[in-house]
């Protein structure tokens, strides 16, 4: 029985400016603790018998996943692309708009178009290689847009479209 698995789709080359910031703020924090796991780990390492040494295995996978994160930031980062500018036609949805939708039930709901590095900041921001997302791009103010999944299908309407910081109520 094989352990491979398929790569992962690569995720957009796009970033804000304050998504690409969070990165390099987490890099350096990463930084940081790997300095505090590495003296904790040499300590539990001059403990003695290795095999036993519980401390010294939590640090030692614990190191693991901090070096794969540093490693992962280091080889995404350069290749990301810093996007500040609004688009001319601010009246079509594309990277970094703020979109209010109403669905089937009369519900509104506001997201706004990031990149696949910065979309758990918050949970209305939607990655760019979402479903959404992409059948969003390019719509215009009272569009209609179908999301189907295995489940169901989801009708939004555009209700409307912002750049900026954040979504202004008017």
């Amino acid at each position: 029985m094989s352990r491979w698995k398929a790569p992962r789709p690569k995720s957009s080359p796009y970033i804000m400016p304050a998504g690409y910031q969070r990165l390099e703020q987490e890099l350096k924090q990463l930084w940081h603790k790997r300095k505090d796991v590495v003296s904790a780990l040499s300590a539990a390492a001059a403990e003695g018998d290795r095999s036993e040494n519980a401390e010294y295995i939590y640090r030692k996978k614990e190191l693991r996943g901090i070096d794969g994160r540093i490693h992962f930031l280091q080889k995404r980062m350069p290749a990301l692309n810093i996007i500040a500018d609004t688009p001319a036609n601010q009246d079509k949805i594309f990277f970094s708009a703020w979109v209010l939708l109403e669905n089937d039930k009369g519900e509104e709901v506001i997201y706004r178009i990031v990149g696949a590095d910065e979309f758990e900041m918050d949970k209305r921001y939607i990655s760019l290689d979402s479903p959404l997302a992409q059948a969003l791009l390019k719509k215009t103010f009272d569009d209609e847009v179908l999301i189907r999944n295995e489940a169901r299908k989801i009708h939004y309407s555009v209700m409307d479209i912002q750049y900026g910081a954040d979504f202004v109520v008017d």
